[in-house]
Formats: structure tokens, sequence, C-alpha cells
């Protein structure tokens, strides 16, 4: 029968507050500092520490990736809201006689003063459209194109 290996002694020089920490850790396990350092180098040396580097760089790619995704929607949902709006105004309304042109031409800077202060309060209050969006469509069922 072989005998048990000995384990080697090693000599190491801790920064205080690394060294604070392990005291720490190893109190509230009611483990020996010895033991917690030697689970440390060995979980750090061991073959599977870049298997869950890799894994934990995975997962936080897949929130990066889904967070991009949640952009592209509501990008596409601001387009797809202006390029609506523009088709309908454009087909609802008709042209103004020119003595009403040249009235509506000289209110333009101010009614778009006014719109601009009116998207600044909508975007300050809140909710915003494109959250309203996914309760409209669920509220009214299957959506219905134009």
């Amino acid at each position: 029968m072989t005998a048990p290996k000995k384990k080697a002694q090693m000599s190491v020089y801790l920064d205080p507050d690394v060294m604070k920490a392990l005291s720490a850790y190893a109190a509230r396990r009611e483990q020996s500092l010895s033991l917690i350092a030697e689970a440390a180098i060995a979980s750090f040396l061991s073959p599977d520490a870049d298997e869950r580097r890799e894994a934990a760089i995975a997962k936080r790619i897949e929130q990066v990736d889904r967070r991009i995704a949640r952009l592209e929607r509501d990008v596409g949902i601001s387009i797809e809201t202006i390029a609506l709006f523009i088709r309908f105004w454009l087909t609802t309304t008709p042209p103004l006689p020119e003595p009403a042109a040249k009235a509506a031409r000289a209110q333009a800077g101010a009614r778009y003063d006014n719109f601009v202060a009116a998207l600044g309060r909508r975007l300050n209050q809140g909710p915003k459209l494109r959250q309203e969006i996914p309760e409209d469509v669920q509220k009214t069922g299957a959506f219905q194109g134009d």
C-alpha cells in the first residue's frame, strides 16, 4: 500500500486587501486559509476554468445580442410609424389654396417650435410610444395591416 502524498509547503506574499478578503472568507466558511487558498489555486489552474470563463463571456454576448435585437425592433417600429404617418397625412390632406398656403408658411416656424417642445415633454414624461404599441396590438388581437 502506498502512503498518501505529503503536501508541499509554500510561502506566498499577498496584498493586505487580498489577505483580509481571504481571512474573512475562510472565517465565514470555517475553513483554514490553506484550504481556501489551495482550492482557489486549483480552480485557477483547472482546465475547465477556461470553459467557465468562455461560458460567462458567451452569456454576456447573448445579453448584448438580445439588447441589440430590441433596439433593432424599436428602430423598425419608429421608422414604420413615421412612414405610415407620412403616407396617411399625404393621402388625406388636400393642398391648401395659395392665400392659406402663404399664411401656413408664415406660421411654420412657431408650429415647429411647438412640436419640438411637445416632443421634449413626451420624452421626459413617458410612457414612450414604442412601449404602448405592443400593448395596443395585444389588446386588439391580431395586427391589422394597411
